[in-house]
């Protein structure tokens, strides 16, 4: 027994070495092949490619990122795929769509580790059972060009007046976040009025497009003089284009208050990655490369913001609306919407 118990020793330690020296453990073919499939809207594009190779590095895994152009569009995949979901996180989806998702079924619920790091009030008018976890916020804003408008709409009824009549495209609340994010604000402020405002604007000739890009795109070009927006469009504007002929406006209503979340899509197989990655999102590492990518206001409480965003306008009066009554009642307002604006139906004849 002796000879064998020495036999073997020499034998172990030439298999060890093998391992070390040519070999993988079974623990380390398993973190070389971690891979997470992140769906998100369009233009998350630039914040998220800054930040992915970060988080493959420190966790030595690979994110295949997924643009699904739209917000409503990331969301309605999500549902499609439900029955077998190819995304483990999505990224993008706001308290505007949040209704929808959760209605859907379509996340799991998981609290970061460093969900401290996120300001309690955030949390609140979000989702506090975590089903997404916010990770940047901002405010709905109309933006003018100071170059073809000296005198801008200040409030909602002003959008209404006959000298803006055609002159200001905003984003269809079917398909944009920020285009549902105006309708909920209308909804915010005009209560059970709130149709009646949209058939103004209706024969107003608003123009609607399908999404933010499309409607900044026409904004630049001097096609229209007014877009709905963000208060932090004017800094972007200096940032990129060293330009600042575009200032957002501060309405007498108040502004529409936006809030992003990233969430774990339900039937992950890639579960704890999955978590990794919604704790890195609001890390400092993360989001400090926000505000200059996003443009929206990095929830971490830590971050500082940059000085361009002296430009961005400072909302002292937010707007919001419940999430509860937004997920007992999108699907009816949107269908209401899509009835007077898009349909041309008399408001009085819509049903409540």
């Amino acid at each position: 027994m002796k000879r064998m118990k020495k036999a073997i020793v020499p034998i172990l330690i030439v298999l060890l070495a093998l391992g070390c020296i040519g070999g993988k453990t079974e623990t380390e073919t398993k973190v070389e092949n971690k891979e997470l499939t992140v769906y998100a809207y369009d233009s998350l594009e630039y914040w998220l490619k800054e930040v992915i190779p970060e988080f493959e590095k420190e966790y030595n895994a690979k994110v295949n990122l997924v643009l699904v152009g739209s917000t409503g569009e990331l969301v309605n995949r999500l549902i499609l795929e439900k029955d077998n979901p190819k995304a483990d996180v999505v990224v993008g989806i706001d308290n505007t769509f949040l209704a929808k998702a959760i209605e859907a079924d379509v996340l799991e619920p998981y609290k970061p580790k460093n969900a401290d790091v996120i300001p309690e009030w955030i949390i609140k008018s979000f989702d506090p059972e975590f089903r997404l976890t916010p990770f940047d916020y901002g405010f709905l804003a109309f933006n003018y060009r100071t170059d073809l408008v000296k005198e801008p709409p200040k409030s909602l009824e002003d959008l209404t007046k006959p000298e803006w009549r055609g002159k200001i495209i905003i984003e269809d609340p079917r398909t944009s976040s920020p285009g549902l994010a105006f309708m909920l604000w209308t909804i915010a402020v005009y209560k059970d009025k709130w149709l009646e405002y949209w058939a103004k604007l209706r024969d107003n000739e608003i123009q609607i497009v399908k999404g933010w890009s499309a409607a900044w795109g026409a904004f630049s070009e001097g096609e229209y003089p007014v877009v709905l927006s963000y208060a932090t469009s004017p800094a972007a504007t200096v940032y990129y284009d060293n330009k600042t002929n575009v200032r957002a406006i501060e309405f007498k209503e108040g502004n529409f208050l936006q809030i992003e979340g990233a969430g774990i899509v339900k039937g992950t197989k890639n579960k704890e990655l999955a978590e990794k990655f919604i704790e890195f999102l609001i890390s400092e590492k993360a989001q400090e490369k926000l505000p200059t990518t996003q443009w929206m206001y990095p929830v971490n409480k830590n971050v500082k913001l940059p000085e361009v965003y002296k430009y961005a306008l400072k909302v002292e009066k937010p707007v919001t609306i419940d999430p509860k009554e937004v997920q007992e009642n999108l699907n009816k307002w949107l269908k209401q919407w899509e009835e007077v604006v898009v349909q041309g139906k008399n408001p009085e004849s819509i049903e409540g």
